[in-house]
């Protein structure tokens, strides 16, 4: 029987097995054709048993000893090995060069069947070589990572370009394979057609390049939360495809954009701050500027009965009746030395509430600050971080906050700015008119 070119191995002592295996098929039955396709499948399925039982054996043995050698060891850069797969991708590599080796005995009467499998075995090897390749190139930029004169050099740029010089390199031996051309005329073909590949394959290339890049920098990924106001899209990323990313906004519509547009335009993306474990919280409560004051001693004597407050006023108050006697302040004048006033113990008081809340984290920054005045009075801007990212969470708990900063800003003689209502217009005509 005459034999494919491609096959490399002696098929004549392989017939053997077939042949031992088709003669006691015959004895049960079976006859003809019916016989040689029992004794094919029969080999088939033990030929993937034993790759998968190789294929387990070579990935146990080898993790075990390279397990023991990592024990042994004091450096990261075997850590990184195993991280990155390079052991089970060698593991896979080799039942798929066994399997080209038995691929004649399972097709031994059937020339194009083999030719297929050894050609589609061919490829996964291609496969499974350019991951191993990848896992090395990451492993070494890992490794590169943890030098200190390269911690802020582009090394994940220079890996995308081998990457894609890779895949080239894999798709352009796989279509070799695939029709049988020499790798030299496919490219030679390709370069002659590229210009029309260019103008009919331009979205598909765009995103294709852009796919390969966002997995690469690892800027999105599929469950994140993103928001492009350019697009409309603020939610989570449902899919990511050669041609568009789907996102679902919190109002459960749809938004789908091109992915070349994740490079080309700007967005936010909220894993970082869930992988923080905290949202932030940055809102600024607007006061009354002519409502902020010097405080009265019995005002002050007043603001000591609030229980968070009453450590720091004493403190204060030492502070301050130290330096007015250290300077001889004139305590007729309100503006010599220093004296509290009440805008400042609201801040205060606001740094205590917030230190004292549960659902905020203590550990991340905590801060009541003062923002430029403007038009609408004298902005008092509260920064923390809550302790969940959940939505809902955080919205009660800003809510909360603010609900209690507005009722008990009466305690210190403040007022909230606000535009004049028209309750405010009406009683300044009816009082207007009473004179």
């Amino acid at each position: 029987m005459e034999k494919s070119d491609f096959l490399v191995v002696d098929t004549k002592r392989n017939t053997l097995i077939f042949d031992w295996l088709l003669h006691q098929i015959e004895l049960l039955g079976f006859k003809g054709h019916v016989a040689q396709i029992s004794t094919s499948i029969i080999l088939l399925v033990v030929f993937v048993s034993g790759l998968i039982l190789i294929d387990f054996l070579i990935r146990k043995v080898l993790k075990s000893l390279f397990i023991r050698i990592i024990q042994r060891t004091l450096n990261t850069y075997d850590d990184l090995l195993v991280q990155h797969k390079i052991l089970d991708n060698i593991s896979h590599i080799v039942p798929l060069l066994i399997a080209q080796q038995l691929l004649p005995i399972i097709f031994i009467d059937s020339p194009l069947w083999a030719s297929i499998v050894f050609k589609t075995t061919t490829i996964f090897i291609v496969f499974m070589v350019y991951r191993l390749i990848n896992g090395v190139l990451k492993t070494i930029r890992d490794v590169l990572h943890l030098k200190n004169r390269l911690v802020d050099k582009p090394l994940d740029s220079y890996l995308q370009v081998v990457q894609i010089f890779l895949i080239f390199i894999g798709g352009m031996s796989a279509f070799s394979i695939l029709t049988s051309i020499e790798p030299w005329r496919f490219v030679a073909s390709l370069g002659a057609a590229s210009a029309i590949l260019l103008l009919v394959f331009k979205d598909t290339i765009l995103g294709f390049v852009a796919s390969i890049q966002v997995s690469a920098n690892d800027s999105v990924r599929v469950g994140d939360w993103i928001e492009m106001n350019k697009y409309g899209a603020d939610g989570t990323v449902l899919q990511i495809n050669l041609n568009n990313v789907k996102i679902q906004n919190f109002d459960k519509t749809i938004v789908t954009i091109p992915t070349h547009t994740l490079l080309t335009d700007s967005f936010k993306n909220y894993r970082g701050m869930q992988q923080f474990g905290g949202r932030r919280i940055k809102r600024a409560v607007n006061i009354k500027i002519s409502s902020i004051r010097y405080l009265k001693q019995d005002e002050i004597e007043a603001l000591k009965k609030i229980q968070l407050l009453a450590p720091y006023i004493a403190e204060r108050q030492k502070e301050i009746d130290d330096h007015n006697l250290k300077t001889q302040a004139d305590y007729n004048v309100l503006v010599n030395g220093r004296r509290m006033t009440n805008a400042g113990l609201f801040r205060a008081y606001i740094t205590r509430y917030i230190q004292n809340n549960p659902n905020i984290h203590q550990d991340r920054m905590v801060m009541v600050r003062q923002l430029p005045t403007t038009e609408h009075g004298l902005p008092l801007e509260l920064y923390m971080f809550t302790t969940s990212t959940d939505w809902e969470f955080y919205e009660r708990v800003m809510a909360d906050i603010f609900d209690h900063l507005f009722a008990s800003i009466k305690y210190f003689h403040l007022e909230i700015f606000e535009l004049p209502a028209s309750d405010d217009l009406r009683s300044f005509i009816e009082n207007k008119d009473l004179k």
